[in-house]
């Protein structure tokens, strides 16, 4: 089993800034697809960004694309998402999510933490 916990969202003003932390536990976290998704009250979840287990291949929807920034640190068990350039339609609740390449998707998640940017 994976357990993932997220970490660092709050209340920020437009334009503001956030980081956003995912610890994982296990020791298998380095093989991992790790992702960001996110929900808006009434809205579905939607992907924001995904990281390859080295790191090296990332994937962002376009809406945070030059705003967001995903990174792992794979000796930390720990992935972040960097939120620069907030706007009020990024408020949601933040998830992170891992795939374990096994081909059943992503199929360990987070709790999730609040984000809510506010104009």
């Amino acid at each position: 089993q994976v357990q993932l916990v997220e970490s660092g969202g709050g209340l920020v003003q437009v334009g503001g800034s956030l980081r956003l932390s995912c610890a994982a536990s296990g020791r298998a976290f380095s093989s991992y697809t790790m992702a960001w998704f996110r929900q808006a009250p009434g809205k579905e979840r939607e992907f924001v960004a995904a990281i390859k287990w080295s790191g090296g291949i990332r994937q962002y929807v376009d809406s945070v694309k030059g705003r967001f920034t995903i990174s792992r640190d794979n000796a930390k068990n720990t992935m972040y998402l960097q939120m620069n350039s907030l706007k009020p339609e990024d408020t949601a609740v933040y998830y992170c999510a891992a795939d374990r390449n096994q081909g059943s998707g992503y199929d360990f998640w987070g709790q999730g933490t609040q984000v809510t940017v506010s104009s």
